[in-house]
């Protein structure tokens, strides 16, 4: 879990994510998004495959970047009932 909240605490990082919500995209698609240098994004990239919130997939001259939202919702519903919040009673309330 605190990988992924490592991995979450950077607004870059948020921001591959959010923009991954809409579907699998080229590193060099999201790379574009930002100005920061390839390093820079590479090393982005690396913790948030680390942290399990995105997968690569290796397609011909590129990397296809896709969320792993099963981990996101695991880690999510994990920090809820550390937290003593029940899945049903956010429900509730939403």
């Amino acid at each position: 879990m605190n990988q992924v909240f490592e991995a979450l605490a950077h607004p870059t990082r948020r921001a591959i994510l959010e923009m991954l919500k809409g579907g699998s995209r080229t590193a060099g698609e999201l790379a574009e998004a930002f100005h920061v240098s390839k390093p820079t994004m590479s090393g982005h990239f690396a913790k948030l495959r680390e942290a399990g919130l995105i997968q690569a997939d290796p397609q011909g001259n590129s990397i296809v970047y896709s969320i792993n939202m099963s981990v996101l919702e695991e880690v999510l519903l994990g920090f809820m009932g550390r937290m003593g919040v029940a899945p049903e009673a956010e429900e509730k309330i939403a």
